[in-house]
């Protein structure tokens, strides 16, 4: 039986806080889908594409390694209906701190409800990539700021060139 696991954010951008998360769900999964949030509400600083290309790249050598199939895609409707879309029985999330789960567990209940048929795994962040959110990372990097501990290389050359100054 062929386990998929969905894993769904804006990944704007991808950084070694999400690396960290799909590591740990290769160990639960036999293909996981990262699928990219697209929301009108949501203004990312990379496209849709752009964010595919990116973790196509950083994320596609570390699931081959493990022997686990990635696939990328968008969504812009609920989490649930992606899975479902997907064939995937799990969601996966990375939790940071209690904040995270708060927020996390009571999504993972609504999404429960509407999907039973639909399990949330948690994954806790390592500690050297707890403190890392996508929002630090764009700030960071729109002030000059070197986010090369934050995200991969390929990751930080764009961002680099993203927030070029004169």
């Amino acid at each position: 039986m062929t386990h998929i696991a969905l894993y769904t954010g804006t990944f704007d951008p991808v950084t070694n806080g999400h690396l960290d998360v799909l590591r740990q769900a290769c160990s639960v999964a036999d293909k996981i889908v990262v699928a990219i949030g697209v929301h009108s509400s949501k203004a990312p600083i990379f496209s849709a594409e752009e964010r595919a290309e990116m973790l196509r790249a950083v994320c596609g050598p570390v699931l081959q390694a493990k022997g686990v199939e990635l696939e990328i895609a968008t969504f812009s409707d609920l989490a649930v209906e992606a899975a479902r879309r997907h064939g995937a029985s799990l969601i996966v999330r990375g939790l940071r701190d209690g904040t995270d789960f708060d927020y996390e567990i009571q999504m993972a209940s609504m999404n429960a409800t509407m999907a039973p048929d639909v399990q949330t795994l948690f994954f806790p962040a390592s500690p050297p990539v707890r403190p890392i959110t996508a929002t630090l990372v764009r700030q960071i990097a729109a002030m000059g700021g070197d986010v090369s501990a934050f995200v991969p290389g390929l990751v930080a050359e764009r961002l680099k060139a993203k927030f070029k100054r004169p």
